[in-house]
């Protein structure tokens, strides 16, 4: 008996084996290649210097809105038009305006005869008071008349001056001379009150907005002389810093530092990247990783890259990130100099996948 267990015990053991191999035959992964396209990681040594990212914009700019809620007639501009000062921009139906302008107009009409008629009663009066021929009182209705009267004129001047001030929202005019820059509303639409319709900007005059990390705000000084790399291409310029930011509680820990450029004859556009580089030495020089933003994998809060292991299959790595430089995005850690990722892919990719480097 004992030795029929032992011989069902060993088949029982062999058995296992023999479905273990077979599970594993069938997880091979037989399936082809995915076609892809690879890069190496674009390095750049920083300056000895403290840098700052920031975005070029011009000085003197407005973004028009409305209080008043109307269908736009016409917009007068195309993005790219040079305007004049007071330039007629955008007219917004004011159909009701119109008709509350005519009901003011009339009523002023109205309040000016009947001040007109108590001025006479109260200036014959005081003649008949100096003749005794009217009464103390009889003279202070009439004074009172006359003052009430007065005063409904004047009212209804002041509600002519509150309609006439409303027609600078519907009929919005360039505060400034320069160009047009966006345009969000087309005839036809309806205009909100506080919804922008049209932006201006003002040309020359142009300032970058940078942000330096908490480490290095308290080093940076109104009207210290800085540098300003415009990377689109690659022009440095003088500039001077206007404003230095005393909160970051709106900016995400980045204190905020406005710069103005010197010299405004270059090529240079509102919104165009640029790097200020700030007299103020480090102490060692930072290497920043960067990688195209649409290398890219996001997955809800966390970001991604996948990169080439030496099997020659796909590594999904995860990354921390830090700004922004155009179209690159700078890598914090995660990912080192010396390493190559998958810009695009022929192919669905994910963790292990067989590749083939085009």
């Amino acid at each position: 008996m004992k030795l029929l267990y032992t011989s069902f015990f060993f088949t029982a053991v062999l058995s296992l084996t023999s479905c273990g191999n077979s599970s594993e035959e069938k997880k091979v992964d037989n399936s082809p290649a995915v076609a892809v396209t690879v890069s190496s990681v674009a390095a750049e040594n920083n300056s000895p210097f403290l840098t700052a990212s920031g975005k070029i914009e011009a000085a003197n700019s407005a973004t028009l809105s409305t209080r008043m809620m109307g269908f736009v007639d016409k917009v007068h501009v195309n993005v790219g038009d040079k305007v004049s000062k007071g330039q007629l921009l955008v007219s917004i139906n004011n159909a009701d305006l119109s008709a509350k302008q005519a009901q003011t107009s009339a009523g002023i009409t109205e309040a000016q005869a009947a001040f007109n008629n108590a001025e006479k009663d109260y200036q014959r009066f005081q003649n008949l008071f100096a003749d005794n021929s009217a009464s103390q009182k009889e003279l202070d209705d009439q004074r009172a008349r006359y003052e009430m009267a007065k005063a409904r004129l004047e009212g209804a001047k002041q509600m002519k001056n509150e309609v006439q001030s409303q027609f600078a929202y519907v009929n919005l005019r360039a505060p400034f001379k320069g160009v047009i820059t966006n345009k969000f509303i087309e005839a036809g639409d309806m205009a909100n009150p506080g919804v922008p319709l049209i932006s201006v900007e003002g040309p020359g005059n142009f300032e970058v907005t940078a942000s330096v990390p908490e480490s290095e705000i308290s080093k940076i000084k109104s009207g210290s002389d800085v540098q300003v790399i415009v990377k689109s291409s690659d022009k440095i310029l003088p500039g001077t810093v206007r404003e230095v930011s005393s909160s970051a509680s709106n900016t995400g820990g980045q204190f905020l530092v406005k710069v103005v450029l010197d010299k405004t004859d270059a090529s240079i556009l509102s919104g165009m990247y640029a790097t200020v580089q700030f007299p103020i030495e480090k102490k060692t020089a930072v290497t920043t990783v960067l990688v195209p933003e649409e290398a890219l994998v996001k997955r809800g809060q966390l970001t991604g890259i996948y990169t080439v292991s030496q099997s020659n299959t796909a590594i999904l790595r995860w990354l921390r990130v830090g700004r922004t430089f155009g179209d690159n995005v700078e890598v914090l850690s995660g990912l080192s100099a010396d390493e190559n990722y998958i810009i695009s892919s022929e192919g669905k990719l994910y963790n292990g996948a067989k590749i083939t480097i085009k």
